[in-house]
């Protein structure tokens, strides 16, 4: 696959991985693109069904901003000459047409796993063989904890035979002959077996082969207590890995608001997680890994123990889930233990416990035709700490539609998902929307709660933050003084609403040109983080961004320096090297790089930051642009002006195709490009064009003062340095926030 995939080829790539399931395709296949760096983005496809497909597509449409539909995700392929790679896992459906759903264009790349080997037709192809004889009686014996004496062996081998050297079916018998220590009865115990489960599910036979594996995990399946086996069904519905304890304990500590179903409602879900709590209704950790220990000595799961998650098979995940009598049942229930964990997660937790949520979260979503009971607010919540914030507006108006029918707007669970959705809209960008919203929601949590409510306060802290991103800084700063006052009198200046209330309140002083005032907070921010919730705490993490802007904005860049070069290192161990958070790191301690005189350091940063921004996000996305242009200016400090050009028309044009000839972004970025070629007259055009806009965009808006900022230099290149000093104003910094973008300069 290496040689293959390593052609320079002006073709699609395209390569088939056959051979009998439980064979060892997939892993072959995700340890070469584990090991391969040459491929810009990978998209994994269950190809198990066409729905599968179709589901899988959708979701690269969604990720995308392509649209909502298979044929979207297609289209978006054909039109990205990137070397993409699509991985098709588990096509074994002998009348499942593939090639409906292969883009159809002369780049990116495609590794299908199938048992059918007519899908060779494609391109390139490798059997995946069985295993020596010799190899997979050492195997079996080894799994069995059986010493490789005579007899064993020559009961082995026919074990070995009667499962087609296959290492998965393998590797079960051998796990359940551990535990039953039955090598000598393993043949007929799998003969008597076989035929019963080939009468239950005869749909599922595309070989002989399938049917003696699907044995072998019935089984191991029947050997199980009912607590395990419906563990093992519940869990077919999440995603196949990172399967946690703590989905499960949060969910047992579920406190019933009204805005969810009731405890009548969630009988069974209740019934299940009652297994693994005590007397006074505590977590049994123990009682939990008794069932964790049970599925995984039937090698029905794996366990890892440095990450505490365990992991199913793919081949056992689907049979799991495919052989269910009650599969509406089952998804109901863990549909609603998912939706309890959610909502017990603290808000400070939020980040962390969403990167590893998220994939059970899709995996469930994929499933909604069954019906469950309703978990909108949860899922919308999670959604929007993933800053997946389209689906998280889509669960959130669902979710108060349905509240609406029965409560009047005056009701606090009413206030509440509007001010969870006026936060959506927020992240989105309506900031109209939002405000409205906030508005409406400080008002009657004032008139209902009183003014010095936490909810109350946590409503104006929000509202602060939507008038702080609508440019009025002054509206920001006074709300959220007052807020940052009662809450330290209410609720104390350690209290995680008190640090967050600060955290933004800081960032409104930058945009308002005082530093000072905002190193003040953000000094106190740190150091309580830290003391509370250790340096590592994303929350932590960002407050320590926060104050690196600040210092280098003070002109203490050596400072500020030390701190993001931290942050950055920590957000690559926790978040990992693509999160937007680390991004953005790397792209803020690039610029401070420049500040110092270190242009060469900073274009490492941001040539990796340039590079993951288009494949991630895209060509056209605003981060990706803000990620080229500071990429241009470093090439300008490097004396490489050709490149900077280069990089900033194709900025420029890409900027007009989104936001049109005569967006202010748009205008701004042609006149800075205008005066770095020495083109001044034009540069003044268009900043005085920005400026008259600011009967739109207001006196404050950033657009209106970047313009305001370096009309002056034009004037004094063009030597009309008399017009410029009444002009010159503070530039708010636009690099901060909790999920700032890529720092622009």
């Amino acid at each position: 696959m290496d040689k293959y995939f390593g052609q320079d080829l002006d073709k699609q790539c395209i390569y088939v991985l056959h051979g009998l399931g439980g064979a060892g395709k997939t892993q072959i296949a995700l340890k070469f693109i584990q090991q391969s760096s040459s491929f810009t983005s990978t998209f994994f496809v269950d190809a198990s069904t066409t729905k599968t497909i179709e589901t899988g597509f959708k979701n690269i449409a969604k990720l995308r901003n392509a649209g909502d539909s298979s044929a979207d995700a297609v289209k978006w392929l054909v039109a990205k000459p990137h070397n993409w790679l699509v991985f098709f896992d588990n096509a074994d459906n002998p009348k499942l047409n593939l090639n409906k759903f292969l883009p159809q264009c002369n780049h990116g790349n495609i590794i299908i796993t199938s048992r059918n080997p007519e899908l060779r037709i494609y391109g390139g192809s490798a059997q995946v063989s069985d295993m020596e004889e010799e190899d997979a009686v050492t195997l079996l014996l080894k799994s069995a904890a059986q010493e490789p004496l005579p007899t064993n062996q020559e009961s082995a081998v026919q074990i070995v035979r009667a499962l087609w050297y296959l290492p998965l079916a393998i590797v079960q018998a051998g796990a359940f002959i551990a535990r039953t220590r039955a090598l000598d009865h393993y043949l007929a115990l799998y003969s008597r077996n076989c035929d019963k489960l080939m009468r239950e599910r005869p749909a599922q036979s595309h070989s002989n082969y399938a049917w003696t594996v699907y044995t072998t995990w019935q089984m191991s399946f029947d050997q199980l207590s009912a607590s395990a086996a419906m563990f093992l069904q519940l869990c077919s519905f999440l995603h196949r890995d990172g399967i946690s304890e703590d989905i499960f304990s949060r969910a047992a500590d579920y406190d019933f608001p009204s805005i969810g179903p009731s405890k009548v409602e969630l009988q069974q879900p209740l019934e299940f997680l009652s297994q693994f709590q005590g007397p006074s209704g505590e977590w049994d950790t123990l009682a939990f890994l008794e069932v964790i220990n049970e599925i995984t000595s039937y090698s029905l799961a794996t366990f890892a123990p440095e990450k505490r998650t365990f992991s199913i098979h793919p081949l056992v995940h689907r049979w799991s889930r495919d052989t269910l009598a009650d599969p509406e049942l089952k998804y109901d229930i863990i549909h609603s233990i998912v939706g309890m964990s959610i909502w017990e997660i603290p808000q400070i937790d939020s980040q962390l416990a969403s990167l590893k949520l998220l994939p059970h979260v899709d995996a469930i979503m994929q499933f909604q035709s069954y019906g469950a009971r309703d978990f909108k607010p949860s899922y919308g919540r999670l959604y929007s700490w993933a800053n997946r914030h389209h689906e998280a507006k889509a669960f959130k108006v669902s979710a108060l539609e349905r509240q609406r029918a029965f409560k009047s707007d005056d009701d606090l669970d009413i206030l509440y998902l509007v001010n969870s959705l006026a936060i959506t809209y927020e992240k989105l960008g309506q900031l109209k929307d939002a405000e409205e919203l906030e508005v409406v929601v400080v008002e009657k949590r004032r008139e209902i709660l009183g003014d010095d409510h936490p909810e109350t306060l946590r409503t104006m802290h929000r509202l602060a933050v939507v008038y702080r991103r609508l440019g009025q800084f002054r509206k920001a700063e006074e709300l959220g003084a007052m807020v940052v006052e009662k809450q330290r009198t209410i609720l104390g200046e350690g209290h995680p609403q008190t640090l967050d209330a600060m955290h933004n309140l800081a960032i409104t002083y930058k945009d308002l040109g005082q530093p000072q005032r905002a190193e003040e907070l953000e000094v106190v921010v740190v150091e309580k983080r830290r003391a509370i919730l250790g340096e590592d705490h994303p929350a932590t993490l960002d407050a320590m961004y926060n104050l690196a802007i600040t210092y280098k904005n003070l002109g203490q860049p050596q400072k500020a320096e030390g701190l993001q070069a931290v942050v950055l290192e920590k957000r690559r161990v926790i978040l990992g090297q693509d999160h937007p958070e680390t991004l953005n790191a790397m792209g803020n301690l690039a610029v401070t790089y420049k500040h110092l005189g270190h242009p060469q350091k900073a274009e490492e940063l941001e040539l990796v930051v340039v590079k993951k921004r288009r494949a991630i996000l895209g060509e056209y996305h605003p981060e990706t642009l803000n990620a080229m242009y500071n990429l241009a200016i470093t090439y300008r400090d490097l004396g490489q002006p050709q490149k900077a050009e280069e990089l900033e028309v194709v900025m420029v044009e890409k900027r007009r195709a989104i936001l049109g000839a005569d967006h202010p972004e748009t205008l701004s970025a042609m006149a800075v490009i205008y005066a770095s070629l020495s083109h001044f007259e034009e540069a003044e055009r268009l900043q005085l064009e920005v400026m008259k806009k600011h009967t739109v965009l207001g006196d404050s808006h950033p657009h209106t003062i970047l313009s305001i900022n370096n009309l002056p230099l034009t004037y004094r290149a063009l030597e009309k340095g008399a017009e410029a000093p009444e002009l010159e104003v503070p530039l708010p910094d636009d690099e901060e926030g909790t999920s700032a973008s890529n720092a622009v300069e």
